[in-house]
């Protein structure tokens, strides 16, 4: 089982990233905004679970521990596979994914493309008692912490230090629009233009 990679970005796009490891590529599935926060050329460290098939080995990574959890219970429910799991992952951080379980709301698993009504029901059923979150005070807040969760998972997977990172996104936000705070990967690409090209790889911090 290959639980996780640490190497230099080949390529990055849509949702997926090569990274060399040892002088092999590995191909790796992820949410498009660790996709878009990844350079080539720079490190990227990634959790990472193998799902495996008759047909196929296919390997999903992460910038945190708590997505890769969430995957893991997801691709566990009946009916969702690893692509809608990557799909749920992509539109919801873990918190919100666990907030939404925790309240029973399947609404916001329906929006997610290949979960249907039945399927979605199902999610909140089967993951209860397993995810827990502490709800925010307000809904505002729900969506811009979920959304500043996953750009710093994002950001520290890159190499970030999480002080460095959590300030940059913190200045990020106070500076943007609501829509803009609301939005992963606009919120990662507004980070990233704040911290600078030439310090991506965050060595020099």
């Amino acid at each position: 089982m290959i639980s996780s990679l640490r190497g230099r970005v080949l390529t990055a796009a849509g949702s997926s990233v090569v990274i060399e490891v040892g002088g092999v590529g590995f191909h790796v599935n992820t949410t498009p905004a660790l996709a878009l926060a990844s350079r080539e050329g720079h490190e990227l460290a990634v959790h990472t679970t193998l799902v495996v098939r008759e047909d196929s080995l296919t390997l999903f990574g992460f910038a945190s521990r708590a997505e890769l959890d969430v995957f893991d219970l997801l691709i566990g429910v009946t009916g969702v596979g690893p692509k809608s799991a990557l799909g749920v992952l992509s539109a919801l951080s873990p918190d919100q994914v666990a907030l939404a379980v925790q309240r029973d709301d399947d609404a916001v698993f329906r929006k997610v493309s290949g979960i249907g009504p039945k399927t979605a029901k199902l999610i909140t059923v089967s993951l209860a008692g397993k995810l827990v979150a502490t709800a925010p005070p307000a809904a505002s807040t729900v969506v811009t912490g979920g959304v500043a969760e996953s750009v710093l998972a994002a950001l520290t997977g890159l190499g970030w230090s999480e002080r460095v990172a959590a300030e940059a996104v913190e200045e990020t936000i106070g500076a943007a629009s609501d829509t803009e705070a609301a939005s992963v990967p606009t919120l990662l690409r507004l980070t990233l233009s704040r911290l600078g090209p030439a310090q991506h790889s965050g060595r020099s911090r």
